[in-house]
């Protein structure tokens, strides 16, 4: 058997060899170029249209989110603003309210204050009234005692 072997392996050496340069090698060519061609208009084409395609919209999509995050970055930082005017404005009505309830609280206290004031007076007033009066009355009860003492020591004739 390895003898078979090695005469027909001698056989195809005698017939050409590894590279044959008969009418097959561009009969080869002519097929692979056909082969690139139908390949290239069915399957690569498309396949590169819709790769391109593809890129084309995550493109235009990140450039519309690269829009979108601006704007909402430019309203978020406008909000911002006007979340610190707000609480400026508040911070500032705040004060004013304080401010007028303090105006308010003393001129009610000055009020009050005025009042005691004038109840204080009305009362020592009073006071004062009833102090002539028992004053008078202690001066005729004097008067009515010292009458009596003088009538029982000197008589009721002598004294008027």
């Amino acid at each position: 058997m390895m003898h078979s072997t090695i005469l027909l392996a001698a056989e195809t050496a005698k017939q050409g060899g590894l590279f044959d340069l008969d009418a097959t090698l561009p009969l080869m060519a002519l097929q692979f170029l056909a082969l690139a061609t139908v390949l290239n208009a069915i399957f690569y084409k498309p396949l590169s249209n819709a790769i391109d395609g593809r890129n084309e919209y995550i493109r235009t999509n990140q450039a519309e989110a690269k829009e979108r995050l601006a704007k909402a970055e430019h309203l978020a930082k406008q909000y911002e603003q006007e979340l610190g005017e707000a609480r400026r404005k508040a911070q500032s009505i705040i004060a004013e309210a304080q401010a007028d309830a303090q105006k308010v609280a003393a001129q009610k206290v000055a009020a009050a204050q005025q009042e005691a004031q004038a109840q204080r007076e009305q009362a020592q007033r009073e006071l004062d009234q009833q102090k002539q009066v028992a004053m008078q009355s202690l001066e005729q009860q004097v008067d009515a005692l010292s009458r009596q003492i003088l009538e029982k020591l000197l008589g009721p004739q002598l004294v008027k």
